[in-house]
């Protein structure tokens, strides 16, 4: 037997099982396990570059622990920062977070569809089903159609926040710091991330109008999701939206003029927040911070030096949250549409759950029930979890379930407890921006077991309630 024979036989006996096993291996894992595999990996790659003596303003490392918290906080899209962007990070560093940012944000499938499309590469079954994981879709079908309005609409707003933030700041930073600023800025904004290169976030630009017109239309559409996007792109008519579409729009609508109204009476009587402001920056710096809460992080004013009532209305509003398939984050505001209308049609008598005459699936509710308690529970454990391990004293506690809520609902703001976490409460928040990010019930099919129908009936019978 000649080396090259020798060669062959070694390469078919080694390597076809090899295959075989690797084939396998993918094929056992759910999209929801991928999802979770590759998050982790970005984490691990972002972590690892942001701890680099590179990516440090100084030369020197910013620290395992807080370079991973920043990587989460990106990945997440999350916007809770333990150190400031802008001075701590040099401009690779802050590159690096801008990056991780737009590919949480914008859903690492769709650069992958992208790329794949340009390499004539064919999108199968299975990538397809995790595109569905990723966009919250209902249907395989018209996935990488999708995929592909996705990144365009990114990019198309994105490009035009960043050339008039551009021509704003240039007086003020000069071109090339300016084309920085806004597109770093536009990245954050429109993927509701919330991370700012300055210290105080966009305060100084609390009357503002270019600025605060500009961010919040970035994050507002980003937080209703592509699908709704698209949807009303192409059907141009109310009436032919989809459920799903008239849900989120009228529900944004809703809580967006409740949270101005509510935030604009309670902080009327704040000298701390308003008693410098003229009546026009009110408004702007109350609407603002009642669109913000829903997962974009950004903010205009000082969060601390809110009243309490205020401070407590933007935990519910972050609780809330953007819409399913959006870059936001909380228990969606469609999920708290229809936990409302199952409520309401319990007072009426029962009966089908409906909304503009379109009848809600059972099974919808139940998923939405689950969503609900999962997330109550996550944030009052961690909530738990933080008044032990920063040994907080008990006026305090609104501080912490403020910060263990916009953990979880990837929202980013935060009454000051982020700078002072210890070592085991950026552990426990890092894992809390994790969760929230991909959600209690992804996070639940990624680590359970395939789904098993029961074998067993058993009879049914009734309990007492209320």
């Amino acid at each position: 037997m000649s080396a090259n024979d020798k060669d062959e036989v070694y390469t078919k006996s080694t390597h076809e099982p090899l295959n075989k096993v690797m084939k396998r291996i993918r094929s056992d894992i759910s999209p929801p396990q991928f999802i979770l595999i590759v998050f982790m990996i970005l984490i691990f790659v972002g972590g690892g570059l942001l701890a680099l003596p590179i990516s440090a303003s100084s030369g020197q490392s910013v620290g395992i622990l807080d370079a991973f918290f920043t990587a989460v906080s990106a990945v997440c899209v999350n916007g809770l920062v333990v150190l400031d962007t802008g001075s701590t990070f040099s401009t690779f560093g802050q590159v690096v977070i801008m990056i991780l940012i737009q590919i949480g944000g914008l859903g690492f499938m769709t650069f992958g569809v992208m790329v794949a499309i340009l390499l004539g590469q064919r999108i199968g079954l299975r990538q397809r089903l995790i595109l569905q994981q990723t966009t919250q879709s209902t249907s395989t079908q018209g996935m990488v159609k999708l995929s592909l309005h996705m990144a365009l609409i990114a990019f198309v707003f994105e490009a035009i926040a960043t050339a008039i933030l551009t021509l704003r700041w240039q007086a003020d930073l000069g071109l090339g710091q300016a084309i920085y600023y806004a597109l770093f800025h536009s990245i954050s904004a429109f993927n509701n991330a919330g991370f700012a290169l300055w210290e105080d976030s966009l305060s100084q630009y609390v009357g503002d109008p270019i600025v605060n017109l500009t961010i919040i239309t970035l994050f507002i559409i980003g937080g209703l999701g592509y699908i709704v996007v698209v949807d009303v792109i192409r059907k141009r008519s109310w009436r032919k939206l989809s459920l799903h579409s008239k849900v989120v729009l009228l529900a944004s609508a809703i809580l967006s003029i409740a949270g101005f109204l509510v935030i604009f009476l309670l902080e009327s009587w704040n000298p701390a927040t308003f008693s410098t402001l003229s009546l026009g920056e009110q408004s702007a710096s109350a609407f603002f911070q009642s669109v913000t809460p829903r997962s974009a992080g950004f903010n205009t004013l000082d969060i601390s030096q809110m009243l309490t009532a205020s401070q407590f209305f933007i935990i519910i509003l972050m609780f809330i949250g953007a819409a399913s398939g959006g870059t936001g984050g909380g228990i969606k505001v469609n999920t708290f549409v229809v936990l409302i209308l199952a409520t309401l049609n319990t007072f009426r008598g029962g009966g089908q759950i409906h909304a503009f005459e379109r009848k809600i699936a059972q099974d919808t509710v139940m998923r939405a029930l689950a969503v609900v308690i999962s997330s109550i529970a996550c944030v009052l454990i961690v909530a738990l979890l933080l008044t032990v391990t920063e040994n907080l004293l008990e006026e305090h506690f609104l501080d912490i379930l403020f910060e263990a809520t916009s953990a979880f609902s990837t929202t980013g703001l935060s009454m000051g407890l982020t700078n002072e976490l210890s070592p085991i409460g950026k552990i426990i928040v890092m894992i809390t921006m994790f969760v929230g990010r991909l959600g209690p019930l992804t996070l639940a099919f990624a680590l359970s077991q395939k789904k098993r129908a029961s074998r067993i009936g058993y009879p049914e019978d009734h309990l007492l309630i209320g």
